[in-house]
């Protein structure tokens, strides 16, 4: 007989190749590996950049790099939707499909085969993938459960809400509505007649196959599901916040896809000034024609004229240090989930001005469900009135806002608690972990019976 040695559970993680999803992903593989698990993280080679600071920090992680398949709405050489814009998710899901028999192979040969997927809940194709291999899948949300309830309450009532105006949730808890545009993107843009959108449909719809739902999420923000710990000269932004009075300053920020055009600029600038407000406004830059075109252009000027009231920093910022600066009080935000976790966190009020994606969503929720938020604009093409929007951030940031503030306040401290010795979040992180040391491989029980009821001649080669 054979003695297999027992080795550490070995658990494939999948990354969806865009900013906002995998770096949630990434913190929970940080935390799944302080257990003593073995992770694959699957990438692809322009990627692999993004993974490499935890693969320095955690050298027993390993890496499965497989080329990025090919697709004709995909230009050669991008590998990640923030080169494509949110209508590139479409091609990437698309082509990621095209990884399933290259997963199968190396899951084939490996001699110590993974136990369990976690795969980006875009990724739903991977729950069949799952089903094939006889592992558990589990489905990874960035984004809260309010979004997913929403989004897969839409894709399971297809046919009865086309045409809708506004969508009554009677289902769910709370029993939101929603006007047509602001549901979740993936589900505005459902074409029956495009293959990508159909196979999108089948990824999304594949999710409740899956083995478990993770939420990059906590208690207290929503619904009582556990979630994951939310884990320029910058020197310069750091000493003039250390001069300015608490949560006096506004974090302007509108992520890592999101190009504002000449107009709302304009607009925003222009309320920014009005508002008597300090401010850190952080601009992402486009590219030679954008800038052209006036896309995330600074009116001449700007700069100067606020000189000692506020900061422009052109590209990209350390946000969740700012944001936990004892100096910010306020986050003017097109509420991603991401920003929205790390302003919650920081214990800053959101000004929301949704755009796309789950966005309305998560603005519904941290201004009307929470209170710990007011809202400043919506829409991705809108352009707000200067004076209406400088009105808003003064009144926010002013005495008037302090309710709202001080409800911001409360939600970091339960956030803070989730994720201590006993909260809800930690407790749930545990689970996942001793439910996936739970997991045996099949095809490692497999060679046990055979090696227990075949008489070796010599131990058989790994």
């Amino acid at each position: 007989m054979t003695t297999i040695t027992k080795q550490p559970p070995h658990v494939l993680v999948f990354p969806y190749p865009a900013q906002g999803h995998t770096l949630p992903l990434l913190d929970l593989t940080h935390q799944l590996s302080l257990h003593h698990l073995t992770i694959t993280i699957l990438t692809t080679p322009k990627n692999l950049p993004t993974v490499s600071p935890l693969l320095s920090l955690h050298p027993q992680i390993h890496t499965l790099v497989l080329p990025f398949p090919s697709h004709p709405l995909i230009p050669a050489g991008v590998e990640n939707v923030q080169e494509l814009g949110n209508s590139g998710n479409l091609p990437v899901i698309a082509a990621s499909t095209k990884l399933y028999d290259p997963i199968v192979s190396w899951f084939k040969s490996h001699t110590n085969p993974p136990v369990a997927i976690i795969s980006d809940f875009f990724l739903g194709w991977t729950q069949h993938l799952a089903q094939h291999l006889n592992i558990p899948g589990f489905a990874f949300y960035p984004s809260g459960a309010f979004f997913a309830g929403i989004m897969n309450y839409c894709w399971a009532n297809l046919e009865s809400l086309k045409g809708l105006g506004v969508v009554d949730f009677v289902g769910l808890p709370r029993s939101p509505s929603f006007k047509e545009e602001h549901l979740p993107s993936s589900f505005r843009m459902y074409r029956e007649s495009d293959p990508d959108c159909q196979l999108l449909k089948d990824c999304l719809v594949a999710n409740k196959l899956s083995y478990g739902f993770i939420f990059n999420s906590f208690e207290s923000l929503e619904a009582p599901i556990g979630g994951i710990p939310v884990t320029s000269s910058s020197g310069n932004v750091f000493e003039w916040l250390d001069g300015c009075p608490d949560a006096s300053v506004l974090y302007v920020c509108f992520g890592s896809q999101k190009l504002l055009s000449k107009k709302q600029m304009e607009a925003l600038a222009d309320g920014l000034e009005k508002s008597m407000v300090r401010f850190i406004w952080v601009v992402k830059t486009g590219t030679a024609q954008q800038v052209e075109d006036g896309y995330g252009a600074v009116p001449d000027g700007f700069d100067e004229r606020l000189a000692g009231r506020g900061l422009v920093i052109r590209g990209w910022a350390p946000q969740v240090k700012i944001l936990r600066h004892r100096a910010v009080g306020g986050f003017l935000s097109h509420c991603g989930w991401n920003s929205i976790l790390e302003g919650i966190v920081a214990g800053a009020m959101i000004l929301a001005w949704p755009m796309e994606a789950d966005q309305f969503i998560d603005a519904r929720l941290v201004v009307e469900e929470l209170g710990v938020g007011v809202a400043a604009c919506e829409g991705a093409a809108a352009v707000p009135d200067s004076e209406e929007l400088a009105k808003v951030i003064g009144e926010s940031m002013s005495e008037e806002g302090t309710g709202v503030r001080m409800k911001a306040k409360e939600l970091k401290r339960k956030a803070v608690e989730a994720v201590k010795e006993g909260g809800r979040s930690l407790n749930d992180l545990n689970g996942l972990i001793k439910e996936l040391s739970k997991l045996k491989n099949p095809m490692k029980r497999v060679i046990g019976i055979i090696a227990s009821t075949i008489p070796w001649k010599h131990s058989p080669s790994s």
